[in-house]
């Protein structure tokens, strides 16, 4: 049975769908020009952006100073920042075409999905260890395909605490629209998922995050709306309050975080909702606060603000900017 809730902050469903009617307050205060790259060197599109196991180091991934990383093989797209935006290291030159997503497992290696393909490289997930050294890569390189041992444009990856690997294979709603499992040597142990709009089917399944209840949540962006399955593919259920979700992180306390930079009326994709990152509690679905994109302008139709989303252990939040080409920093007021 579903579950009806008022609050201050409008209607929510619990259960199957959960639905919210109004954006709450913003209590952060946004903080530009944090990460430092070196002289000479701009930022390049990023979507991608995790905290180091010590909760205070950040991971990006950008693209190379522009939109991807063709041309620029000598360019490292892997970076490591101090909590001051100092850069630490930097690597993965030459290996991947255009980073997309990521995962910082509990030993610290660091998980990227390249999402795109470009002769021998691309549509692959690359296992990093922190000091950059190439530890495991799934998928052919620079094969496209919906078999068990390749993907089609994977956008995110995660790592379950038993280390088993999940793989949001499919970018853009016509792609595979499947999650793939793996252990933790890299064998394929199932996938399920299909193209539409069921519990269980996907357009467009964007981001990968886990709660402390080891539920599975996908960002089902096609569809403007995020699922919520069991570690074997059983769907739990269906929330809509959390807006069109490119990027999702829940944390260490069961917040979750979801970054909305596509809702827009021009594309008739959840027209009538803002862009930007809700925060609420991945528990029941309650959205408690929002962080407007500052550009909502309705003739704007590219991806704005944050795509990627990631928050350090004093619950500071960073938003990594596809259009813009950066990194934002965003703490409590």
């Amino acid at each position: 049975m579903q579950r009806r809730f008022r609050s201050g902050l409008g209607l929510f469903l619990l259960g199957m769908v959960a639905v919210v009617s109004a954006e709450p307050p913003n209590p952060y205060r946004t903080v530009d020009g944090w990460a430092t790259l070196p002289e000479g060197r701009p930022w390049g599109s990023t979507s991608a952006v995790y905290p180091a196991p010590d909760g205070e180091h950040i991971w990006v991934a950008e693209r190379c100073g522009q939109n991807s990383c063709v041309g620029r093989e000598s360019v490292d797209p892997i970076l490591l920042f101090d909590p001051e935006g100092n850069l630490v290291r930097a690597f993965g030159a030459g290996l991947i075409v255009w980073p997309h997503g990521i995962h910082v497992d509990q030993d610290g290696n660091v998980w990227i999905t390249d999402a795109r393909g470009e002769g021998d490289r691309g549509h692959q997930v690359h296992k990093f260890s922190p000091e950059g050294d190439l530890l495991m890569s799934l998928g052919k390189a620079g094969v496209a395909g919906e078999g068990t041992d390749v993907f089609n444009q994977p956008s995110d990856v995660l790592v379950a605490p038993n280390g088993d690997i999940f793989v949001a294979d499919g970018h853009g709603s016509d792609g595979n629209n499947r999650i793939v499992k793996f252990n933790s040597k890299g064998e394929f142990l199932m996938t399920w998922g299909s193209t539409g709009a069921e519990a269980g089917e996907f357009r467009d399944p964007h981001a990968l995050t886990m709660d402390s209840l080891g539920r599975l949540f996908v960002g089902d962006r096609g569809n403007s709306r995020l699922q919520i399955f069991t570690q074997e593919g059983e769907h739990v259920a269906t929330w809509t309050s959390f807006g069109r979700p490119s990027g999702l992180f829940i944390d260490q306390h069961d917040v979750l975080y979801s970054a909305d930079s596509e809702s827009n009326a021009t594309w008739g994709n959840n027209p009538g909702w803002l862009r930007g990152i809700r925060i609420g509690y991945a528990r029941n679905g309650f959205v408690t606060a929002f962080i407007p994109d500052p550009d909502q302008d309705p003739d704007n139709a590219g991806t704005t603000a944050a795509e990627g989303v990631a928050v350090d252990r004093h619950g500071t939040i960073f938003g990594a900017e596809v259009g813009p080409a950066r990194i934002r920093r965003y703490e409590l007021r």
